[in-house]
């Protein structure tokens, strides 16, 4: 079913992105003007709903697959947002004697107020991202809205009437005075109050915060009393005042990437590029036709909690259906680790840092059908790649959350690492008939320097290492290790004749500046090369000849013994 998902999906958006439809009725036979969505795209927004196939001839053929699956995303769509906004136009707070509120609300109550809530309806543009068994966040975009519900009701006392008095309330204004944003504790914007507000943020910072949606709450009655026994009338005026608030947790999506190049000896290019938060893709050129693409794929779903809503008056509640619902882009991972784009001529990723996570299946609603990966993947924070046709201007890194690009941050040491060229040479320093000792030169082709590899290189600039703990190279003989000193040279004593490879395994150009290109050499050695081997080796072959000799001349004298000399008849 799942795989299903992903393949309808695909096909699902393209035919929305295609269609000129007009705007049909929306799912639930919700009161939103969507008429920014058709209703291809709205089909799409309810992810949470039973899938049940069931074929409408009144509808679109898109319209009757969402009923059978749930649509995803290459990238964070817009419908979300769109909706939202929609869904919250039509909104409304209850009348004075009236408070309305999601179920979930935390409510309020002073002397006159009652039932009284500030509730948060939508943080946008954001994105839910299912990381792990444990871990579901809401990652938002650090520009952005919050919208929220201010309600209460005004509890009225009754009017008294008396042989003595007469007491006659009535309610002469109410309203939200403030409305206020806070982040962890600080007031991050204040504005005049409304009771479906709309705030405009510029989050601080990054990573895990906290939101606190917070209005003032005021009422103002007069109590008018007339005492009868000496017909006088006199007002006294009651101002009543509450605070109410609600808070979300998020993490604020300001997106920076340390980008780091190299440049290879025939001119192919490298990218090394590192963010710590969760990333949708890489493109390398102006047309996008080079990409790299994250694991994450999307899905759009509501947010249950405003499936319905309570209308409270004194001594009533009832539960309504309610008419706005808020949806949220939520983000899955359906690959092992990232991949390029195009497979076959496209770039070639060199290597990926980061930490394996578990599937998070388990957290997805129940209703949810789609590609999820059901084992542990890659939840990447770095990537180095290579594309010789790589366009330095143009590179981009795209956000989880819609619209979000990462900004570019280059080292003050500099962005750009040179690779160049290295030489392997190897000299025979002397030898015997039982071993030979050789010496193994590397160099820098370009300078001609020496290239040390031992390790580590104490406040040697040459080791900085870009989002990875720092690796040396190193040179083998025969695949044995084989290590050189400060000079670049190593020494090493063969005790078995026979070809030798020396190769050098240079360290990534990630930890090293400059770095180098590998370079391999073959050599031989026997001890017949030398003149001590030439006489040992007469030497054994005497010895080992002595036994043939012996056997030889006894079978000579054994042949003259028994020798038929032959006589010669006339």
């Amino acid at each position: 079913m799942r795989h299903l998902a992903v393949t309808i999906g695909s096909l699902l958006l393209v035919a929305s992105l295609l269609s000129g439809l007009a705007v049909g009725s929306t799912d639930h036979e919700l009161g939103v003007d969507t008429d920014e969505l058709d209703e291809n795209e709205t089909a799409t927004l309810w992810s949470k709903d039973p899938n049940e196939c069931d074929v409408d001839e009144n509808e679109t053929a898109i319209r009757s697959l969402a009923r059978c699956t749930d649509v995803t995303f290459k990238e964070p769509p817009d419908t979300a947002s769109r909706w939202t906004d929609s869904a919250f136009d039509s909104l409304e707070a209850g009348p004075s004697n009236t408070s309305v509120y999601p179920e979930y609300a935390d409510r309020n109550d002073s002397v006159m107020i009652e039932d009284a809530h500030a509730t948060i309806f939508a943080v946008q543009p954001s994105t839910w991202v299912h990381q792990d068994d444990n871990t579901t966040a809401l990652y938002a975009a650090s520009d952005g809205e919050l919208r929220g519900l201010v309600d209460y009701r005004v509890r009225v006392p009754d009017d008294e009437n008396t042989s003595h008095r007469t007491v006659e309330w009535s309610l002469l204004e109410h309203g939200v005075s403030e409305v206020r944003l806070k982040q962890d504790g600080n007031v991050l914007v204040e504005q005049d109050g409304s009771q479906t507000p709309t705030i405009e943020y510029d989050l601080e910072g990054a990573g895990d915060s906290n939101l606190t949606f917070e209005a003032d709450i005021e009422a103002r009655l007069e109590e008018n009393i007339t005492r009868e026994a000496v017909g006088s009338s006199y007002s006294e005026y009651h101002t009543d005042t509450v605070t109410v608030s609600s808070e979300i947790d998020l993490r604020v999506y300001n997106l920076t990437a340390s980008v780091y190049h190299a440049e290879y000896p025939d001119g192919g290019a490298g990218i090394a590029i590192y963010q710590s938060q969760p990333w949708h893709g890489y493109t390398l050129t102006e047309e996008g036709d080079a990409a790299v693409r994250g694991v994450w794929r999307y899905y759009t779903a509501r947010n249950t909690d405003w499936d319905t809503l309570v209308r409270s008056t004194d001594g009533d509640e009832d539960v309504v259906e309610s008419e706005a619902r808020p949806v949220y882009v939520r983000a899955f991972p359906s690959e092992m680790g990232p991949r390029a784009d195009p497979i076959r001529d496209g770039p070639s990723i060199e290597e990926v840092w980061g930490s394996e996570s578990s599937s998070p299946n388990s957290t997805l609603h129940e209703n949810v059908e789609v590609d999820v990966i059901d084992e542990p993947y890659t939840r990447s924070y770095g990537l180095a790649i290579q594309y010789d046709e790589l366009e330095r201007e143009h590179l981009e890194v795209q956000g989880i959350v819609r619209g979000v690009t990462a900004e570019l941050v280059e080292p003050e040491n500099g962005s750009t690492r040179e690779i160049r060229e290295s030489a392997l040479s190897v000299e025979i320093l002397e030898q015997n008939d039982s071993t030979a000792t050789v010496r193994v030169d590397l160099r820098d082709v370009e300078t001609g320097d020496s290239i040390p590899l031992e390790y580590p290189f104490t406040a040697d600039p040459r080791a900085i290492p870009i989002g990875h703990a720092t690796t040396r190279g190193y040179l083998t003989i025969n695949e044995q290790p084989l290590w050189t000193n400060s000079s670049g040279v190593a020494v090493a004593t063969l005790a078995e004749p026979g070809s030798y490879t020396i190769e050098y395994h240079p360290a990534s150009w990630r930890t090293h500046d400059p770095a180098y290109l590998g370079d391999r050499t073959s050599f031989g050695w026997h001890p017949l090369a030398t003149a001590s081997g030439w006489l040992s080796l007469l030497v054994q072959v005497f010895w080992i000849s002595i036994p043939f000799l012996v056997a030889l001349y006894a079978g000579l004298k054994l042949g003259s013994f028994l020798e038929v000399t032959e006589e010669t008849y006339p």
